[in-house]
């Protein structure tokens, strides 16, 4: 599986200085720590697990699972008779045993450059605790549900820490999701309360959240749920008093905290505050609330296997899946690949880009960087705003050494040029990462040449919401890069390559990538449908967990990802099921039909390019258009606004009735080598949508 050496050639390496201080400082001590992993994985976690406060210590074996689903039902146990609790681990043992309390845990960095803040160790373990009080106030308990819709702010550290702290669930959801998404979000998960915010700014677009989080409870009472409690954070406003973090006062009785107007320095321009609709019998305010609890709280100690969060992936149902973490396994995966990924020494800054509301900013903003006391920028803004050097001025402001984010980012920032980026010095900068999807080899090439010339290695990560963390993965100092590819496995994972019929292949191959056994941060299960966990990851290929992905191995048994293989598309690093936005499109009265497809994209990778056969009498046009667009926005969020709606007729069918998505891919990018098309039930369908085609996206 893994070559005895690494290649020499048509590869890059990183640099001496690196390779020094490095965890994993040579390809033959990752194939020796790898081969450590498979074949005696207790020995090898359970010395990592040293590291870590455990209430009680675990009995039996480290990993019990079933993976075969002929063989009953499928089942990962990590630790069992562990317990622990993740927010203790990640902060008290910080403050207490390791002596951080007084280390930066976050530079928060607002939407206008000079819009900022730091918060320490000590700090952040007081909000938190403060919070905790507040949910046990409002009657939340160990193992109940709790919905999170805000943006990027310190407060949302704090709450999902604080949900952690007392043992009860979080459910973060994407501040750019629409209502009706946060609305079935918080019905599949059964949330008692929800968190949000006023709203925040989007370069200068104003987002009224919490607007939009009343329409989503709105939505939940009309359909017989009604939630009883809404906490909002005052991000916008500025009338609360002010507290500054790490006060010294009593803790009980505290005056009403407001990190909105800090004296380290939060500096807003005049902008228009969003009008805060409120109802009394159901919302809260955050600083009234925090202004007289207390800021020490016991820890809940957890089981192993407890529940830790939920955190909503689109399924290829159209319905969004439910996929659930549990404690101990996904802090020690989270927090060993986060040090050895980036190879984390105790002096970096670390930069990831991402938004909490996605797997990565939950394991590699909060749990994995906190776990190993790291220092991380917390970043509300957008790459393009004020101007296309954004990033590259707060690389400089705070001298981050490690610089992790996504091939959309970096796309987008390439149509700009040398000239933004050279603008900066960028000699802090040690390590740069990608996530979300496979980089093309143009792409990484501008990335390592411009970004970090030609010094900083480049960790390709691939990994998903299921995964909890990388599972393929360069390590900076150990492994010779190649452009685009995601390499090898990382610690514990043992990656296969099948074809259609199940069977592995060897060497130089292309195929189904799925893993042979699990990994201490693998997903445990789907929210309240363990028969849909079966059936998506386990049913086709028993015995294996089938990641969606298409993937080649090359000469040199390096891994390159080639997409996704079911009907799911990867738009700027996120992943949207297409049925999902074909039912948003049909809900619209003028839509009988619709069929989603990929069609390539400079920038975000894919771009959703959708057909739609309307119903009789409706003519398509410019109105019509918009429209639809509006109504996936309102259904799904921003980021699933369709590029392009095209008007099909007809569309191109078997004749049992199944759509051949693969003649619309073709037409989508004008190919006309359709390949074989003689088991279509009328083939002078697709003439027609080749002259139907968009011809401009948006």
């Amino acid at each position: 599986m893994i070559p005895d050496k690494a290649p020499k050639e048509d590869v890059f390496h990183g640099s001496e200085d690196l390779r020094k201080e490095a965890h994993v400082p040579s390809f033959e001590k990752y194939k020796e720590l790898y081969l450590k992993s498979i074949e005696n994985p207790e020995e090898f976690w359970g010395d990592i697990a040293k590291d870590f406060f455990w209430k009680t210590k675990h009995t039996g074996q480290f990993l019990d699972y079933n993976f075969d689903v002929t063989k009953g039902e499928i089942f990962i146990k990590c630790m069992e008779g562990a317990s622990t609790n993740i927010c203790y681990n990640v902060l008290d043992r910080n403050v207490h045993e390791r002596k951080l309390g007084d280390k930066i845990a976050f530079y928060w960095e607002g939407n206008e450059p000079g819009d900022e803040l730091t918060v320490t160790y000590r700090e952040l373990l007081q909000r938190v605790c403060q919070f905790a009080n507040v949910l046990k106030s409002q009657g939340v308990k160990k193992g109940d549900r709790v919905s999170i819709y805000m943006p990027m702010v310190v407060e949302l550290v704090v709450a999902m820490l604080a949900c952690v702290r007392i043992g009860a669930v979080h459910c973060i959801v994407f501040a750019g999701f629409s209502a009706e998404s946060l609305c079935e979000r918080i019905m599949d998960s059964q949330c008692s309360l929800l968190i949000t915010a006023d709203g925040f700014y989007r370069g200068d677009k104003l987002i009224n959240l919490k607007v939009l989080a009343d329409e989503a409870l709105q939505k939940c009472r009309d359909k017989g749920f009604p939630v009883q409690r809404c906490i909002m954070l005052k991000h916008l406003s500025k009338e609360a008093e002010e507290t500054p973090l790490g006060s010294q006062s009593p803790p009980a009785k505290r005056p009403c905290p407001d990190l909105q107007q800090e004296k380290q320095g939060r500096v807003r321009k005049t902008r228009p505050v969003p009008q805060v609709p409120w109802n009394l019998e159901v919302d809260l305010c955050w600083h009234t609330l925090v202004c007289g609890a207390s800021d020490e709280c016991e820890p809940e100690w957890c089981n192993s296997e407890d529940p830790l969060f939920i955190l909503y992936t689109s399924g290829s149902t159209g319905k969004p899946k439910g996929v659930l973490h549990t404690v101990s396994g996904y802090m020690l995966y989270t927090a060993t690949t986060f040090k050895l990924v980036f190879d984390h020494q105790p002096d970096d800054i670390y930069w990831c880009t991402a938004d909490i509301g996605w797997i990565t900013g939950h394991s590699y903003i909060t749990y994995g960087p906190l776990a190993n006391g790291a220092t991380s920028i917390l970043f509300e803004g957008l790459p393009t705003y004020p101007d296309v050097s954004r990033m590259w001025e707060i690389v400089d402001k705070y001298h981050v050494t490690k610089f992790y984010t996504a091939p959309t980012a970096i796309r987008l920032l390439m149509k700009y040029g040398k000239e933004p980026v050279q603008k900066y010095k960028r000699e802090s900068l040690k390590i740069l990462g990608t996530v979300g999807e496979p980089i093309n080899p143009e792409a990484w090439q501008w990335y390592y040449t411009v970004v970090g010339e030609k010094r900083c290695p480049i960790v390709d990560t691939f990994w998903q919401t299921e995964t909890g963390g990388h599972v393929l993965t360069p390590l900076p100092a150990a492994t010779p890069m190649k452009p685009g590819s995601a390499t090898f496995p990382f610690f514990g994972v043992v990656p296969a390559i099948l074809n259609e019929s199940g069977e592995e292949l060897e060497g130089p191959s292309d195929g189904y990538l799925v893993f042979k056994q699990p990994w201490p941060g693998v997903m445990r299960t789907v929210y309240g449908n363990h028969p849909r966990f079966e059936t998506t990851y386990f049913k086709k290929f028993p015995g294996y967990y089938v990641t969606g992905d298409g993937c080649r191995r090359d000469k040199d048994g390096y891994y390159w990802i080639t997409g996704r293989i079911d009907d799911m598309l990867n738009v700027s690093g996120h992943l949207l099921s297409t049925a999902e936005v074909e039912s948003a499109l049909v809900e619209h009265e003028a839509v009988a039909e619709a069929a989603v497809v990929g069609r390539p994209h400079p920038v975000k990778g894919e771009s959703l390019y959708c057909f739609v056969t309307l119903t009789d009498g409706v003519t398509f046009n410019k109105t019509l258009e918009a429209e639809l667009k509006r109504q996936v926005r309102e259904k799904i969020g921003a980021i699933a606004t369709p590029d392009y709606i095209q008007n099909a007729p007809g569309l191109p069918k078997t004749r049992s009735g199944k759509i051949m998505r693969r003649v619309l891919r073709k037409i989508a990018c004008d190919e006309r080598d359709l390949g074989d098309i003689s088991t279509l039930a009328d083939s002078s369908v697709v003439e027609q949508l080749f002259q139907n085609r968009c011809c401009t996206g948006v």
